[in-house]
């Protein structure tokens, strides 16, 4: 009996065995979770460091092209025997002059034009007043504009409050945006400075053959970067100089300085550069004569006309050449990736990859068919004599029965009872026999 009992108890104790090893946790289990761990922590840390320097590889990106627009300037001050380093000064010393002097015209351009909308408002709203007086059939006086004005004065005051609340906030925006500009400036004068021996750092690390691969590509960003930069420097010039003498015989102040404001926003700011760019010559005319507004608008109409299909297809043919479409889709995707930054550097870096992949890409001779240029009168449908006055249908009706006669005619075609060949048309499309040919 007890042989018995034990015999029963030792497959107990094996199945309980058996199953507090099953429950047990795998061995893998423990290193895996360790492992997947390590790989959050490693993202989080990444991730807060991408955000941290975010602002840094950007400013790093804009200088690397700022530097690559201005080697071609630097390259021939060098090769006239100045030093690199004294070329790069000088062309970055004109360079921040240009600037400087834009900027400078600037804030006298918005100074004089704010001073002069203040001296014009009180003609312009009795002339506002007047106008909605006499069309709408109203009797509003400045002084009921001016009570009602005060009467809401917590307006103004809530309005004055939150300004001066920004004012910090505007403060520090301006110096952070003044560190920028000058990290971006200094980054640019040592990559241009040294550029050769920043290429050799690379090249260094490459084999070979990828050496000359990463030369060439170097060599097409620096030419269709700087060909962007100047082709776009001259179009600004032409267009400042036409826009200065415009409004000058218009009369309006600050013809120059207008100019100036017109052809480097118009010609840098890339899709919607003319439109911002019309925005203050036409305000600026509304305060002196309103007629003049339009003339202002008409001319830039016409002068943008003038630049994108005469005057630009021949100064940007030889060195950035991107389709219009395509320029658009870069400046959309560049605004999306790094917004204003992404959006002025876009079309030169689309024209870089764009050169370097037609350096790879194998493209073959298309052959002339009128099917790619959609040429009706050199289309293969041709109306038969007479029937030149035809409609398409009729076009299509003639070609059907054309081809039914055709078929027949192959179905009906047997050899002759004297065993001749088959019946063959000639290039007039008259029958003959092959025999008698």
């Amino acid at each position: 009996m007890a042989e018995h009992t034990s015999e029963s108890a030792e497959p107990n104790g094996s199945a309980e065995s058996t199953g507090r090893a099953d429950q047990r946790m795998p061995r893998w289990l423990p290193r895996a979770m360790l492992l997947a761990f390590a790989l959050l922590a490693g993202y989080q840390l990444l991730d807060w460091a991408g955000h941290k320097l975010f602002g840094l590889a950007t400013m790093m990106l804009v200088s690397f092209f700022v530097s690559l627009a201005m080697e071609p300037a630097v390259d021939i001050l060098a090769a006239k025997g100045i030093g690199r380093g004294w070329a790069t000064g000088a062309v970055f010393v004109t360079l921040f002059a240009c600037v400087a002097g834009f900027l400078a015209a600037l804030v006298t351009l918005l100074v004089q034009t704010v001073s002069n909308l203040l001296e014009e408002m009180p003609r312009l709203l009795n002339e506002l007043v007047d106008f909605v007086n006499h069309h709408f059939h109203q009797h509003f006086t400045i002084d009921q504009l001016r009570d009602r004005l005060l009467h809401d004065s917590n307006i103004l005051s809530g309005y004055a409050e939150r300004a001066a609340n920004n004012v910090w906030g505007l403060s520090s925006t301006i110096l952070g945006g003044l560190v920028q500009f000058l990290t971006i400036a200094l980054f640019s004068v040592y990559l241009t400075a040294d550029g050769p021996k920043l290429r050799r750092s690379i090249c260094s690390l490459l084999p070979p053959d990828r050496q000359a691969t990463v030369l060439h590509a170097w060599d097409l960003a620096i030419g269709k970067t700087g060909g962007y930069l100047y082709s776009r420097a001259l179009l600004a010039v032409i267009s400042a100089v036409a826009h200065w003498i415009f409004l000058a015989i218009l009369g309006l102040p600050n013809a120059l300085a207008l100019g100036v404001w017109f052809g480097v926003v118009a010609s840098f700011v890339p899709t919607i550069g003319t439109y911002l760019a019309g925005i203050l010559p036409v305000l600026v005319a509304l305060t002196i004569h309103p007629i003049d507004a339009l003339w202002v608008l008409g001319f830039v109409v016409l002068y943008q006309w003038f630049q994108d299909y005469l005057l630009q297809p021949r100064i940007t043919a030889r060195t950035v050449d991107v389709n219009a479409a395509v320029a658009l889709l870069a400046v959309l995707a560049g605004a999306a990736l790094l917004g204003a930054v992404g959006a002025l550097l876009a079309i030169p870096a689309t024209a870089t990859v764009q050169a370097f992949l037609s350096e790879y890409v194998t493209r073959y001779e298309v052959a002339e068919d009128p099917r790619i240029e959609r040429d009706v009168r050199r289309s293969r449908w041709k109306l038969p004599p007479g029937r030149a006055g035809s409609s398409r249908r009729g076009q299509r009706d003639s070609a059907a029965e054309s081809a039914l006669e055709r078929d027949d005619d192959a179905a009906g075609d047997t050899p002759n009872d004297a065993g001749d060949g088959p019946d063959l048309e000639d290039g007039t499309g008259t029958r003959r026999d092959d025999t008698t040919s």
